[in-house]
């Protein structure tokens, strides 16, 4: 499957209760409650795990181009990974508040939530969010490389 490509085939719910580890449910069904009432939108499964809400469009000067979930995450085993589209750089402040994490170009890593402050971490997805939707649903770069 597409990686960008939303698989609207697979249940959310159907996928979450898969999980071997009753707190990574319980944590999951946190994140899709939260990003659900960041996005407005429903949850969609995209890939082989990821969970992502809303959609928009990236077209680099490469030529490459395709849809992408505005906000979503990926739950592994032993860490939950947050997707910020526009990259952890824009956030040190507040991951500095975060507690316990990880990081790389565009993903945040975290092993339970009860690791963190969740209201940090939704401040973080909200700004996440509305910096993506600020792009009038077009993406032309990599955000996580060019923005500090």
């Amino acid at each position: 499957m597409d990686k960008t490509t939303p698989n609207n085939d697979s249940a959310v719910k159907d996928y979450i209760a898969s999980l071997d580890d009753e707190q990574s449910v319980k944590d999951c069904l946190v994140l899709v409650e939260m990003m659900q009432r960041i996005s407005g939108h429903e949850p969609k499964m995209w890939n082989v795990g990821t969970i992502g809400f809303d959609t928009y469009h990236y077209k680099y000067d490469s030529g490459r181009e395709g849809d992408g979930h505005i906000i979503g995450f990926y739950p592994r085993k032993g860490k939950i990974t947050v997707y910020l589209m526009d990259g952890t750089a824009r956030y040190s402040g507040l991951l500095a508040k975060l507690g316990k994490h990880t990081t790389t170009g565009y993903c945040l890593y975290i092993k339970r939530l009860s690791d963190i402050e969740l209201p940090i971490l939704e401040q973080i997805v909200q700004q996440s969010y509305e910096y993506i939707k600020s792009q009038d649903g077009h993406i032309h770069r990599i955000l996580w490389q060019t923005e500090k």
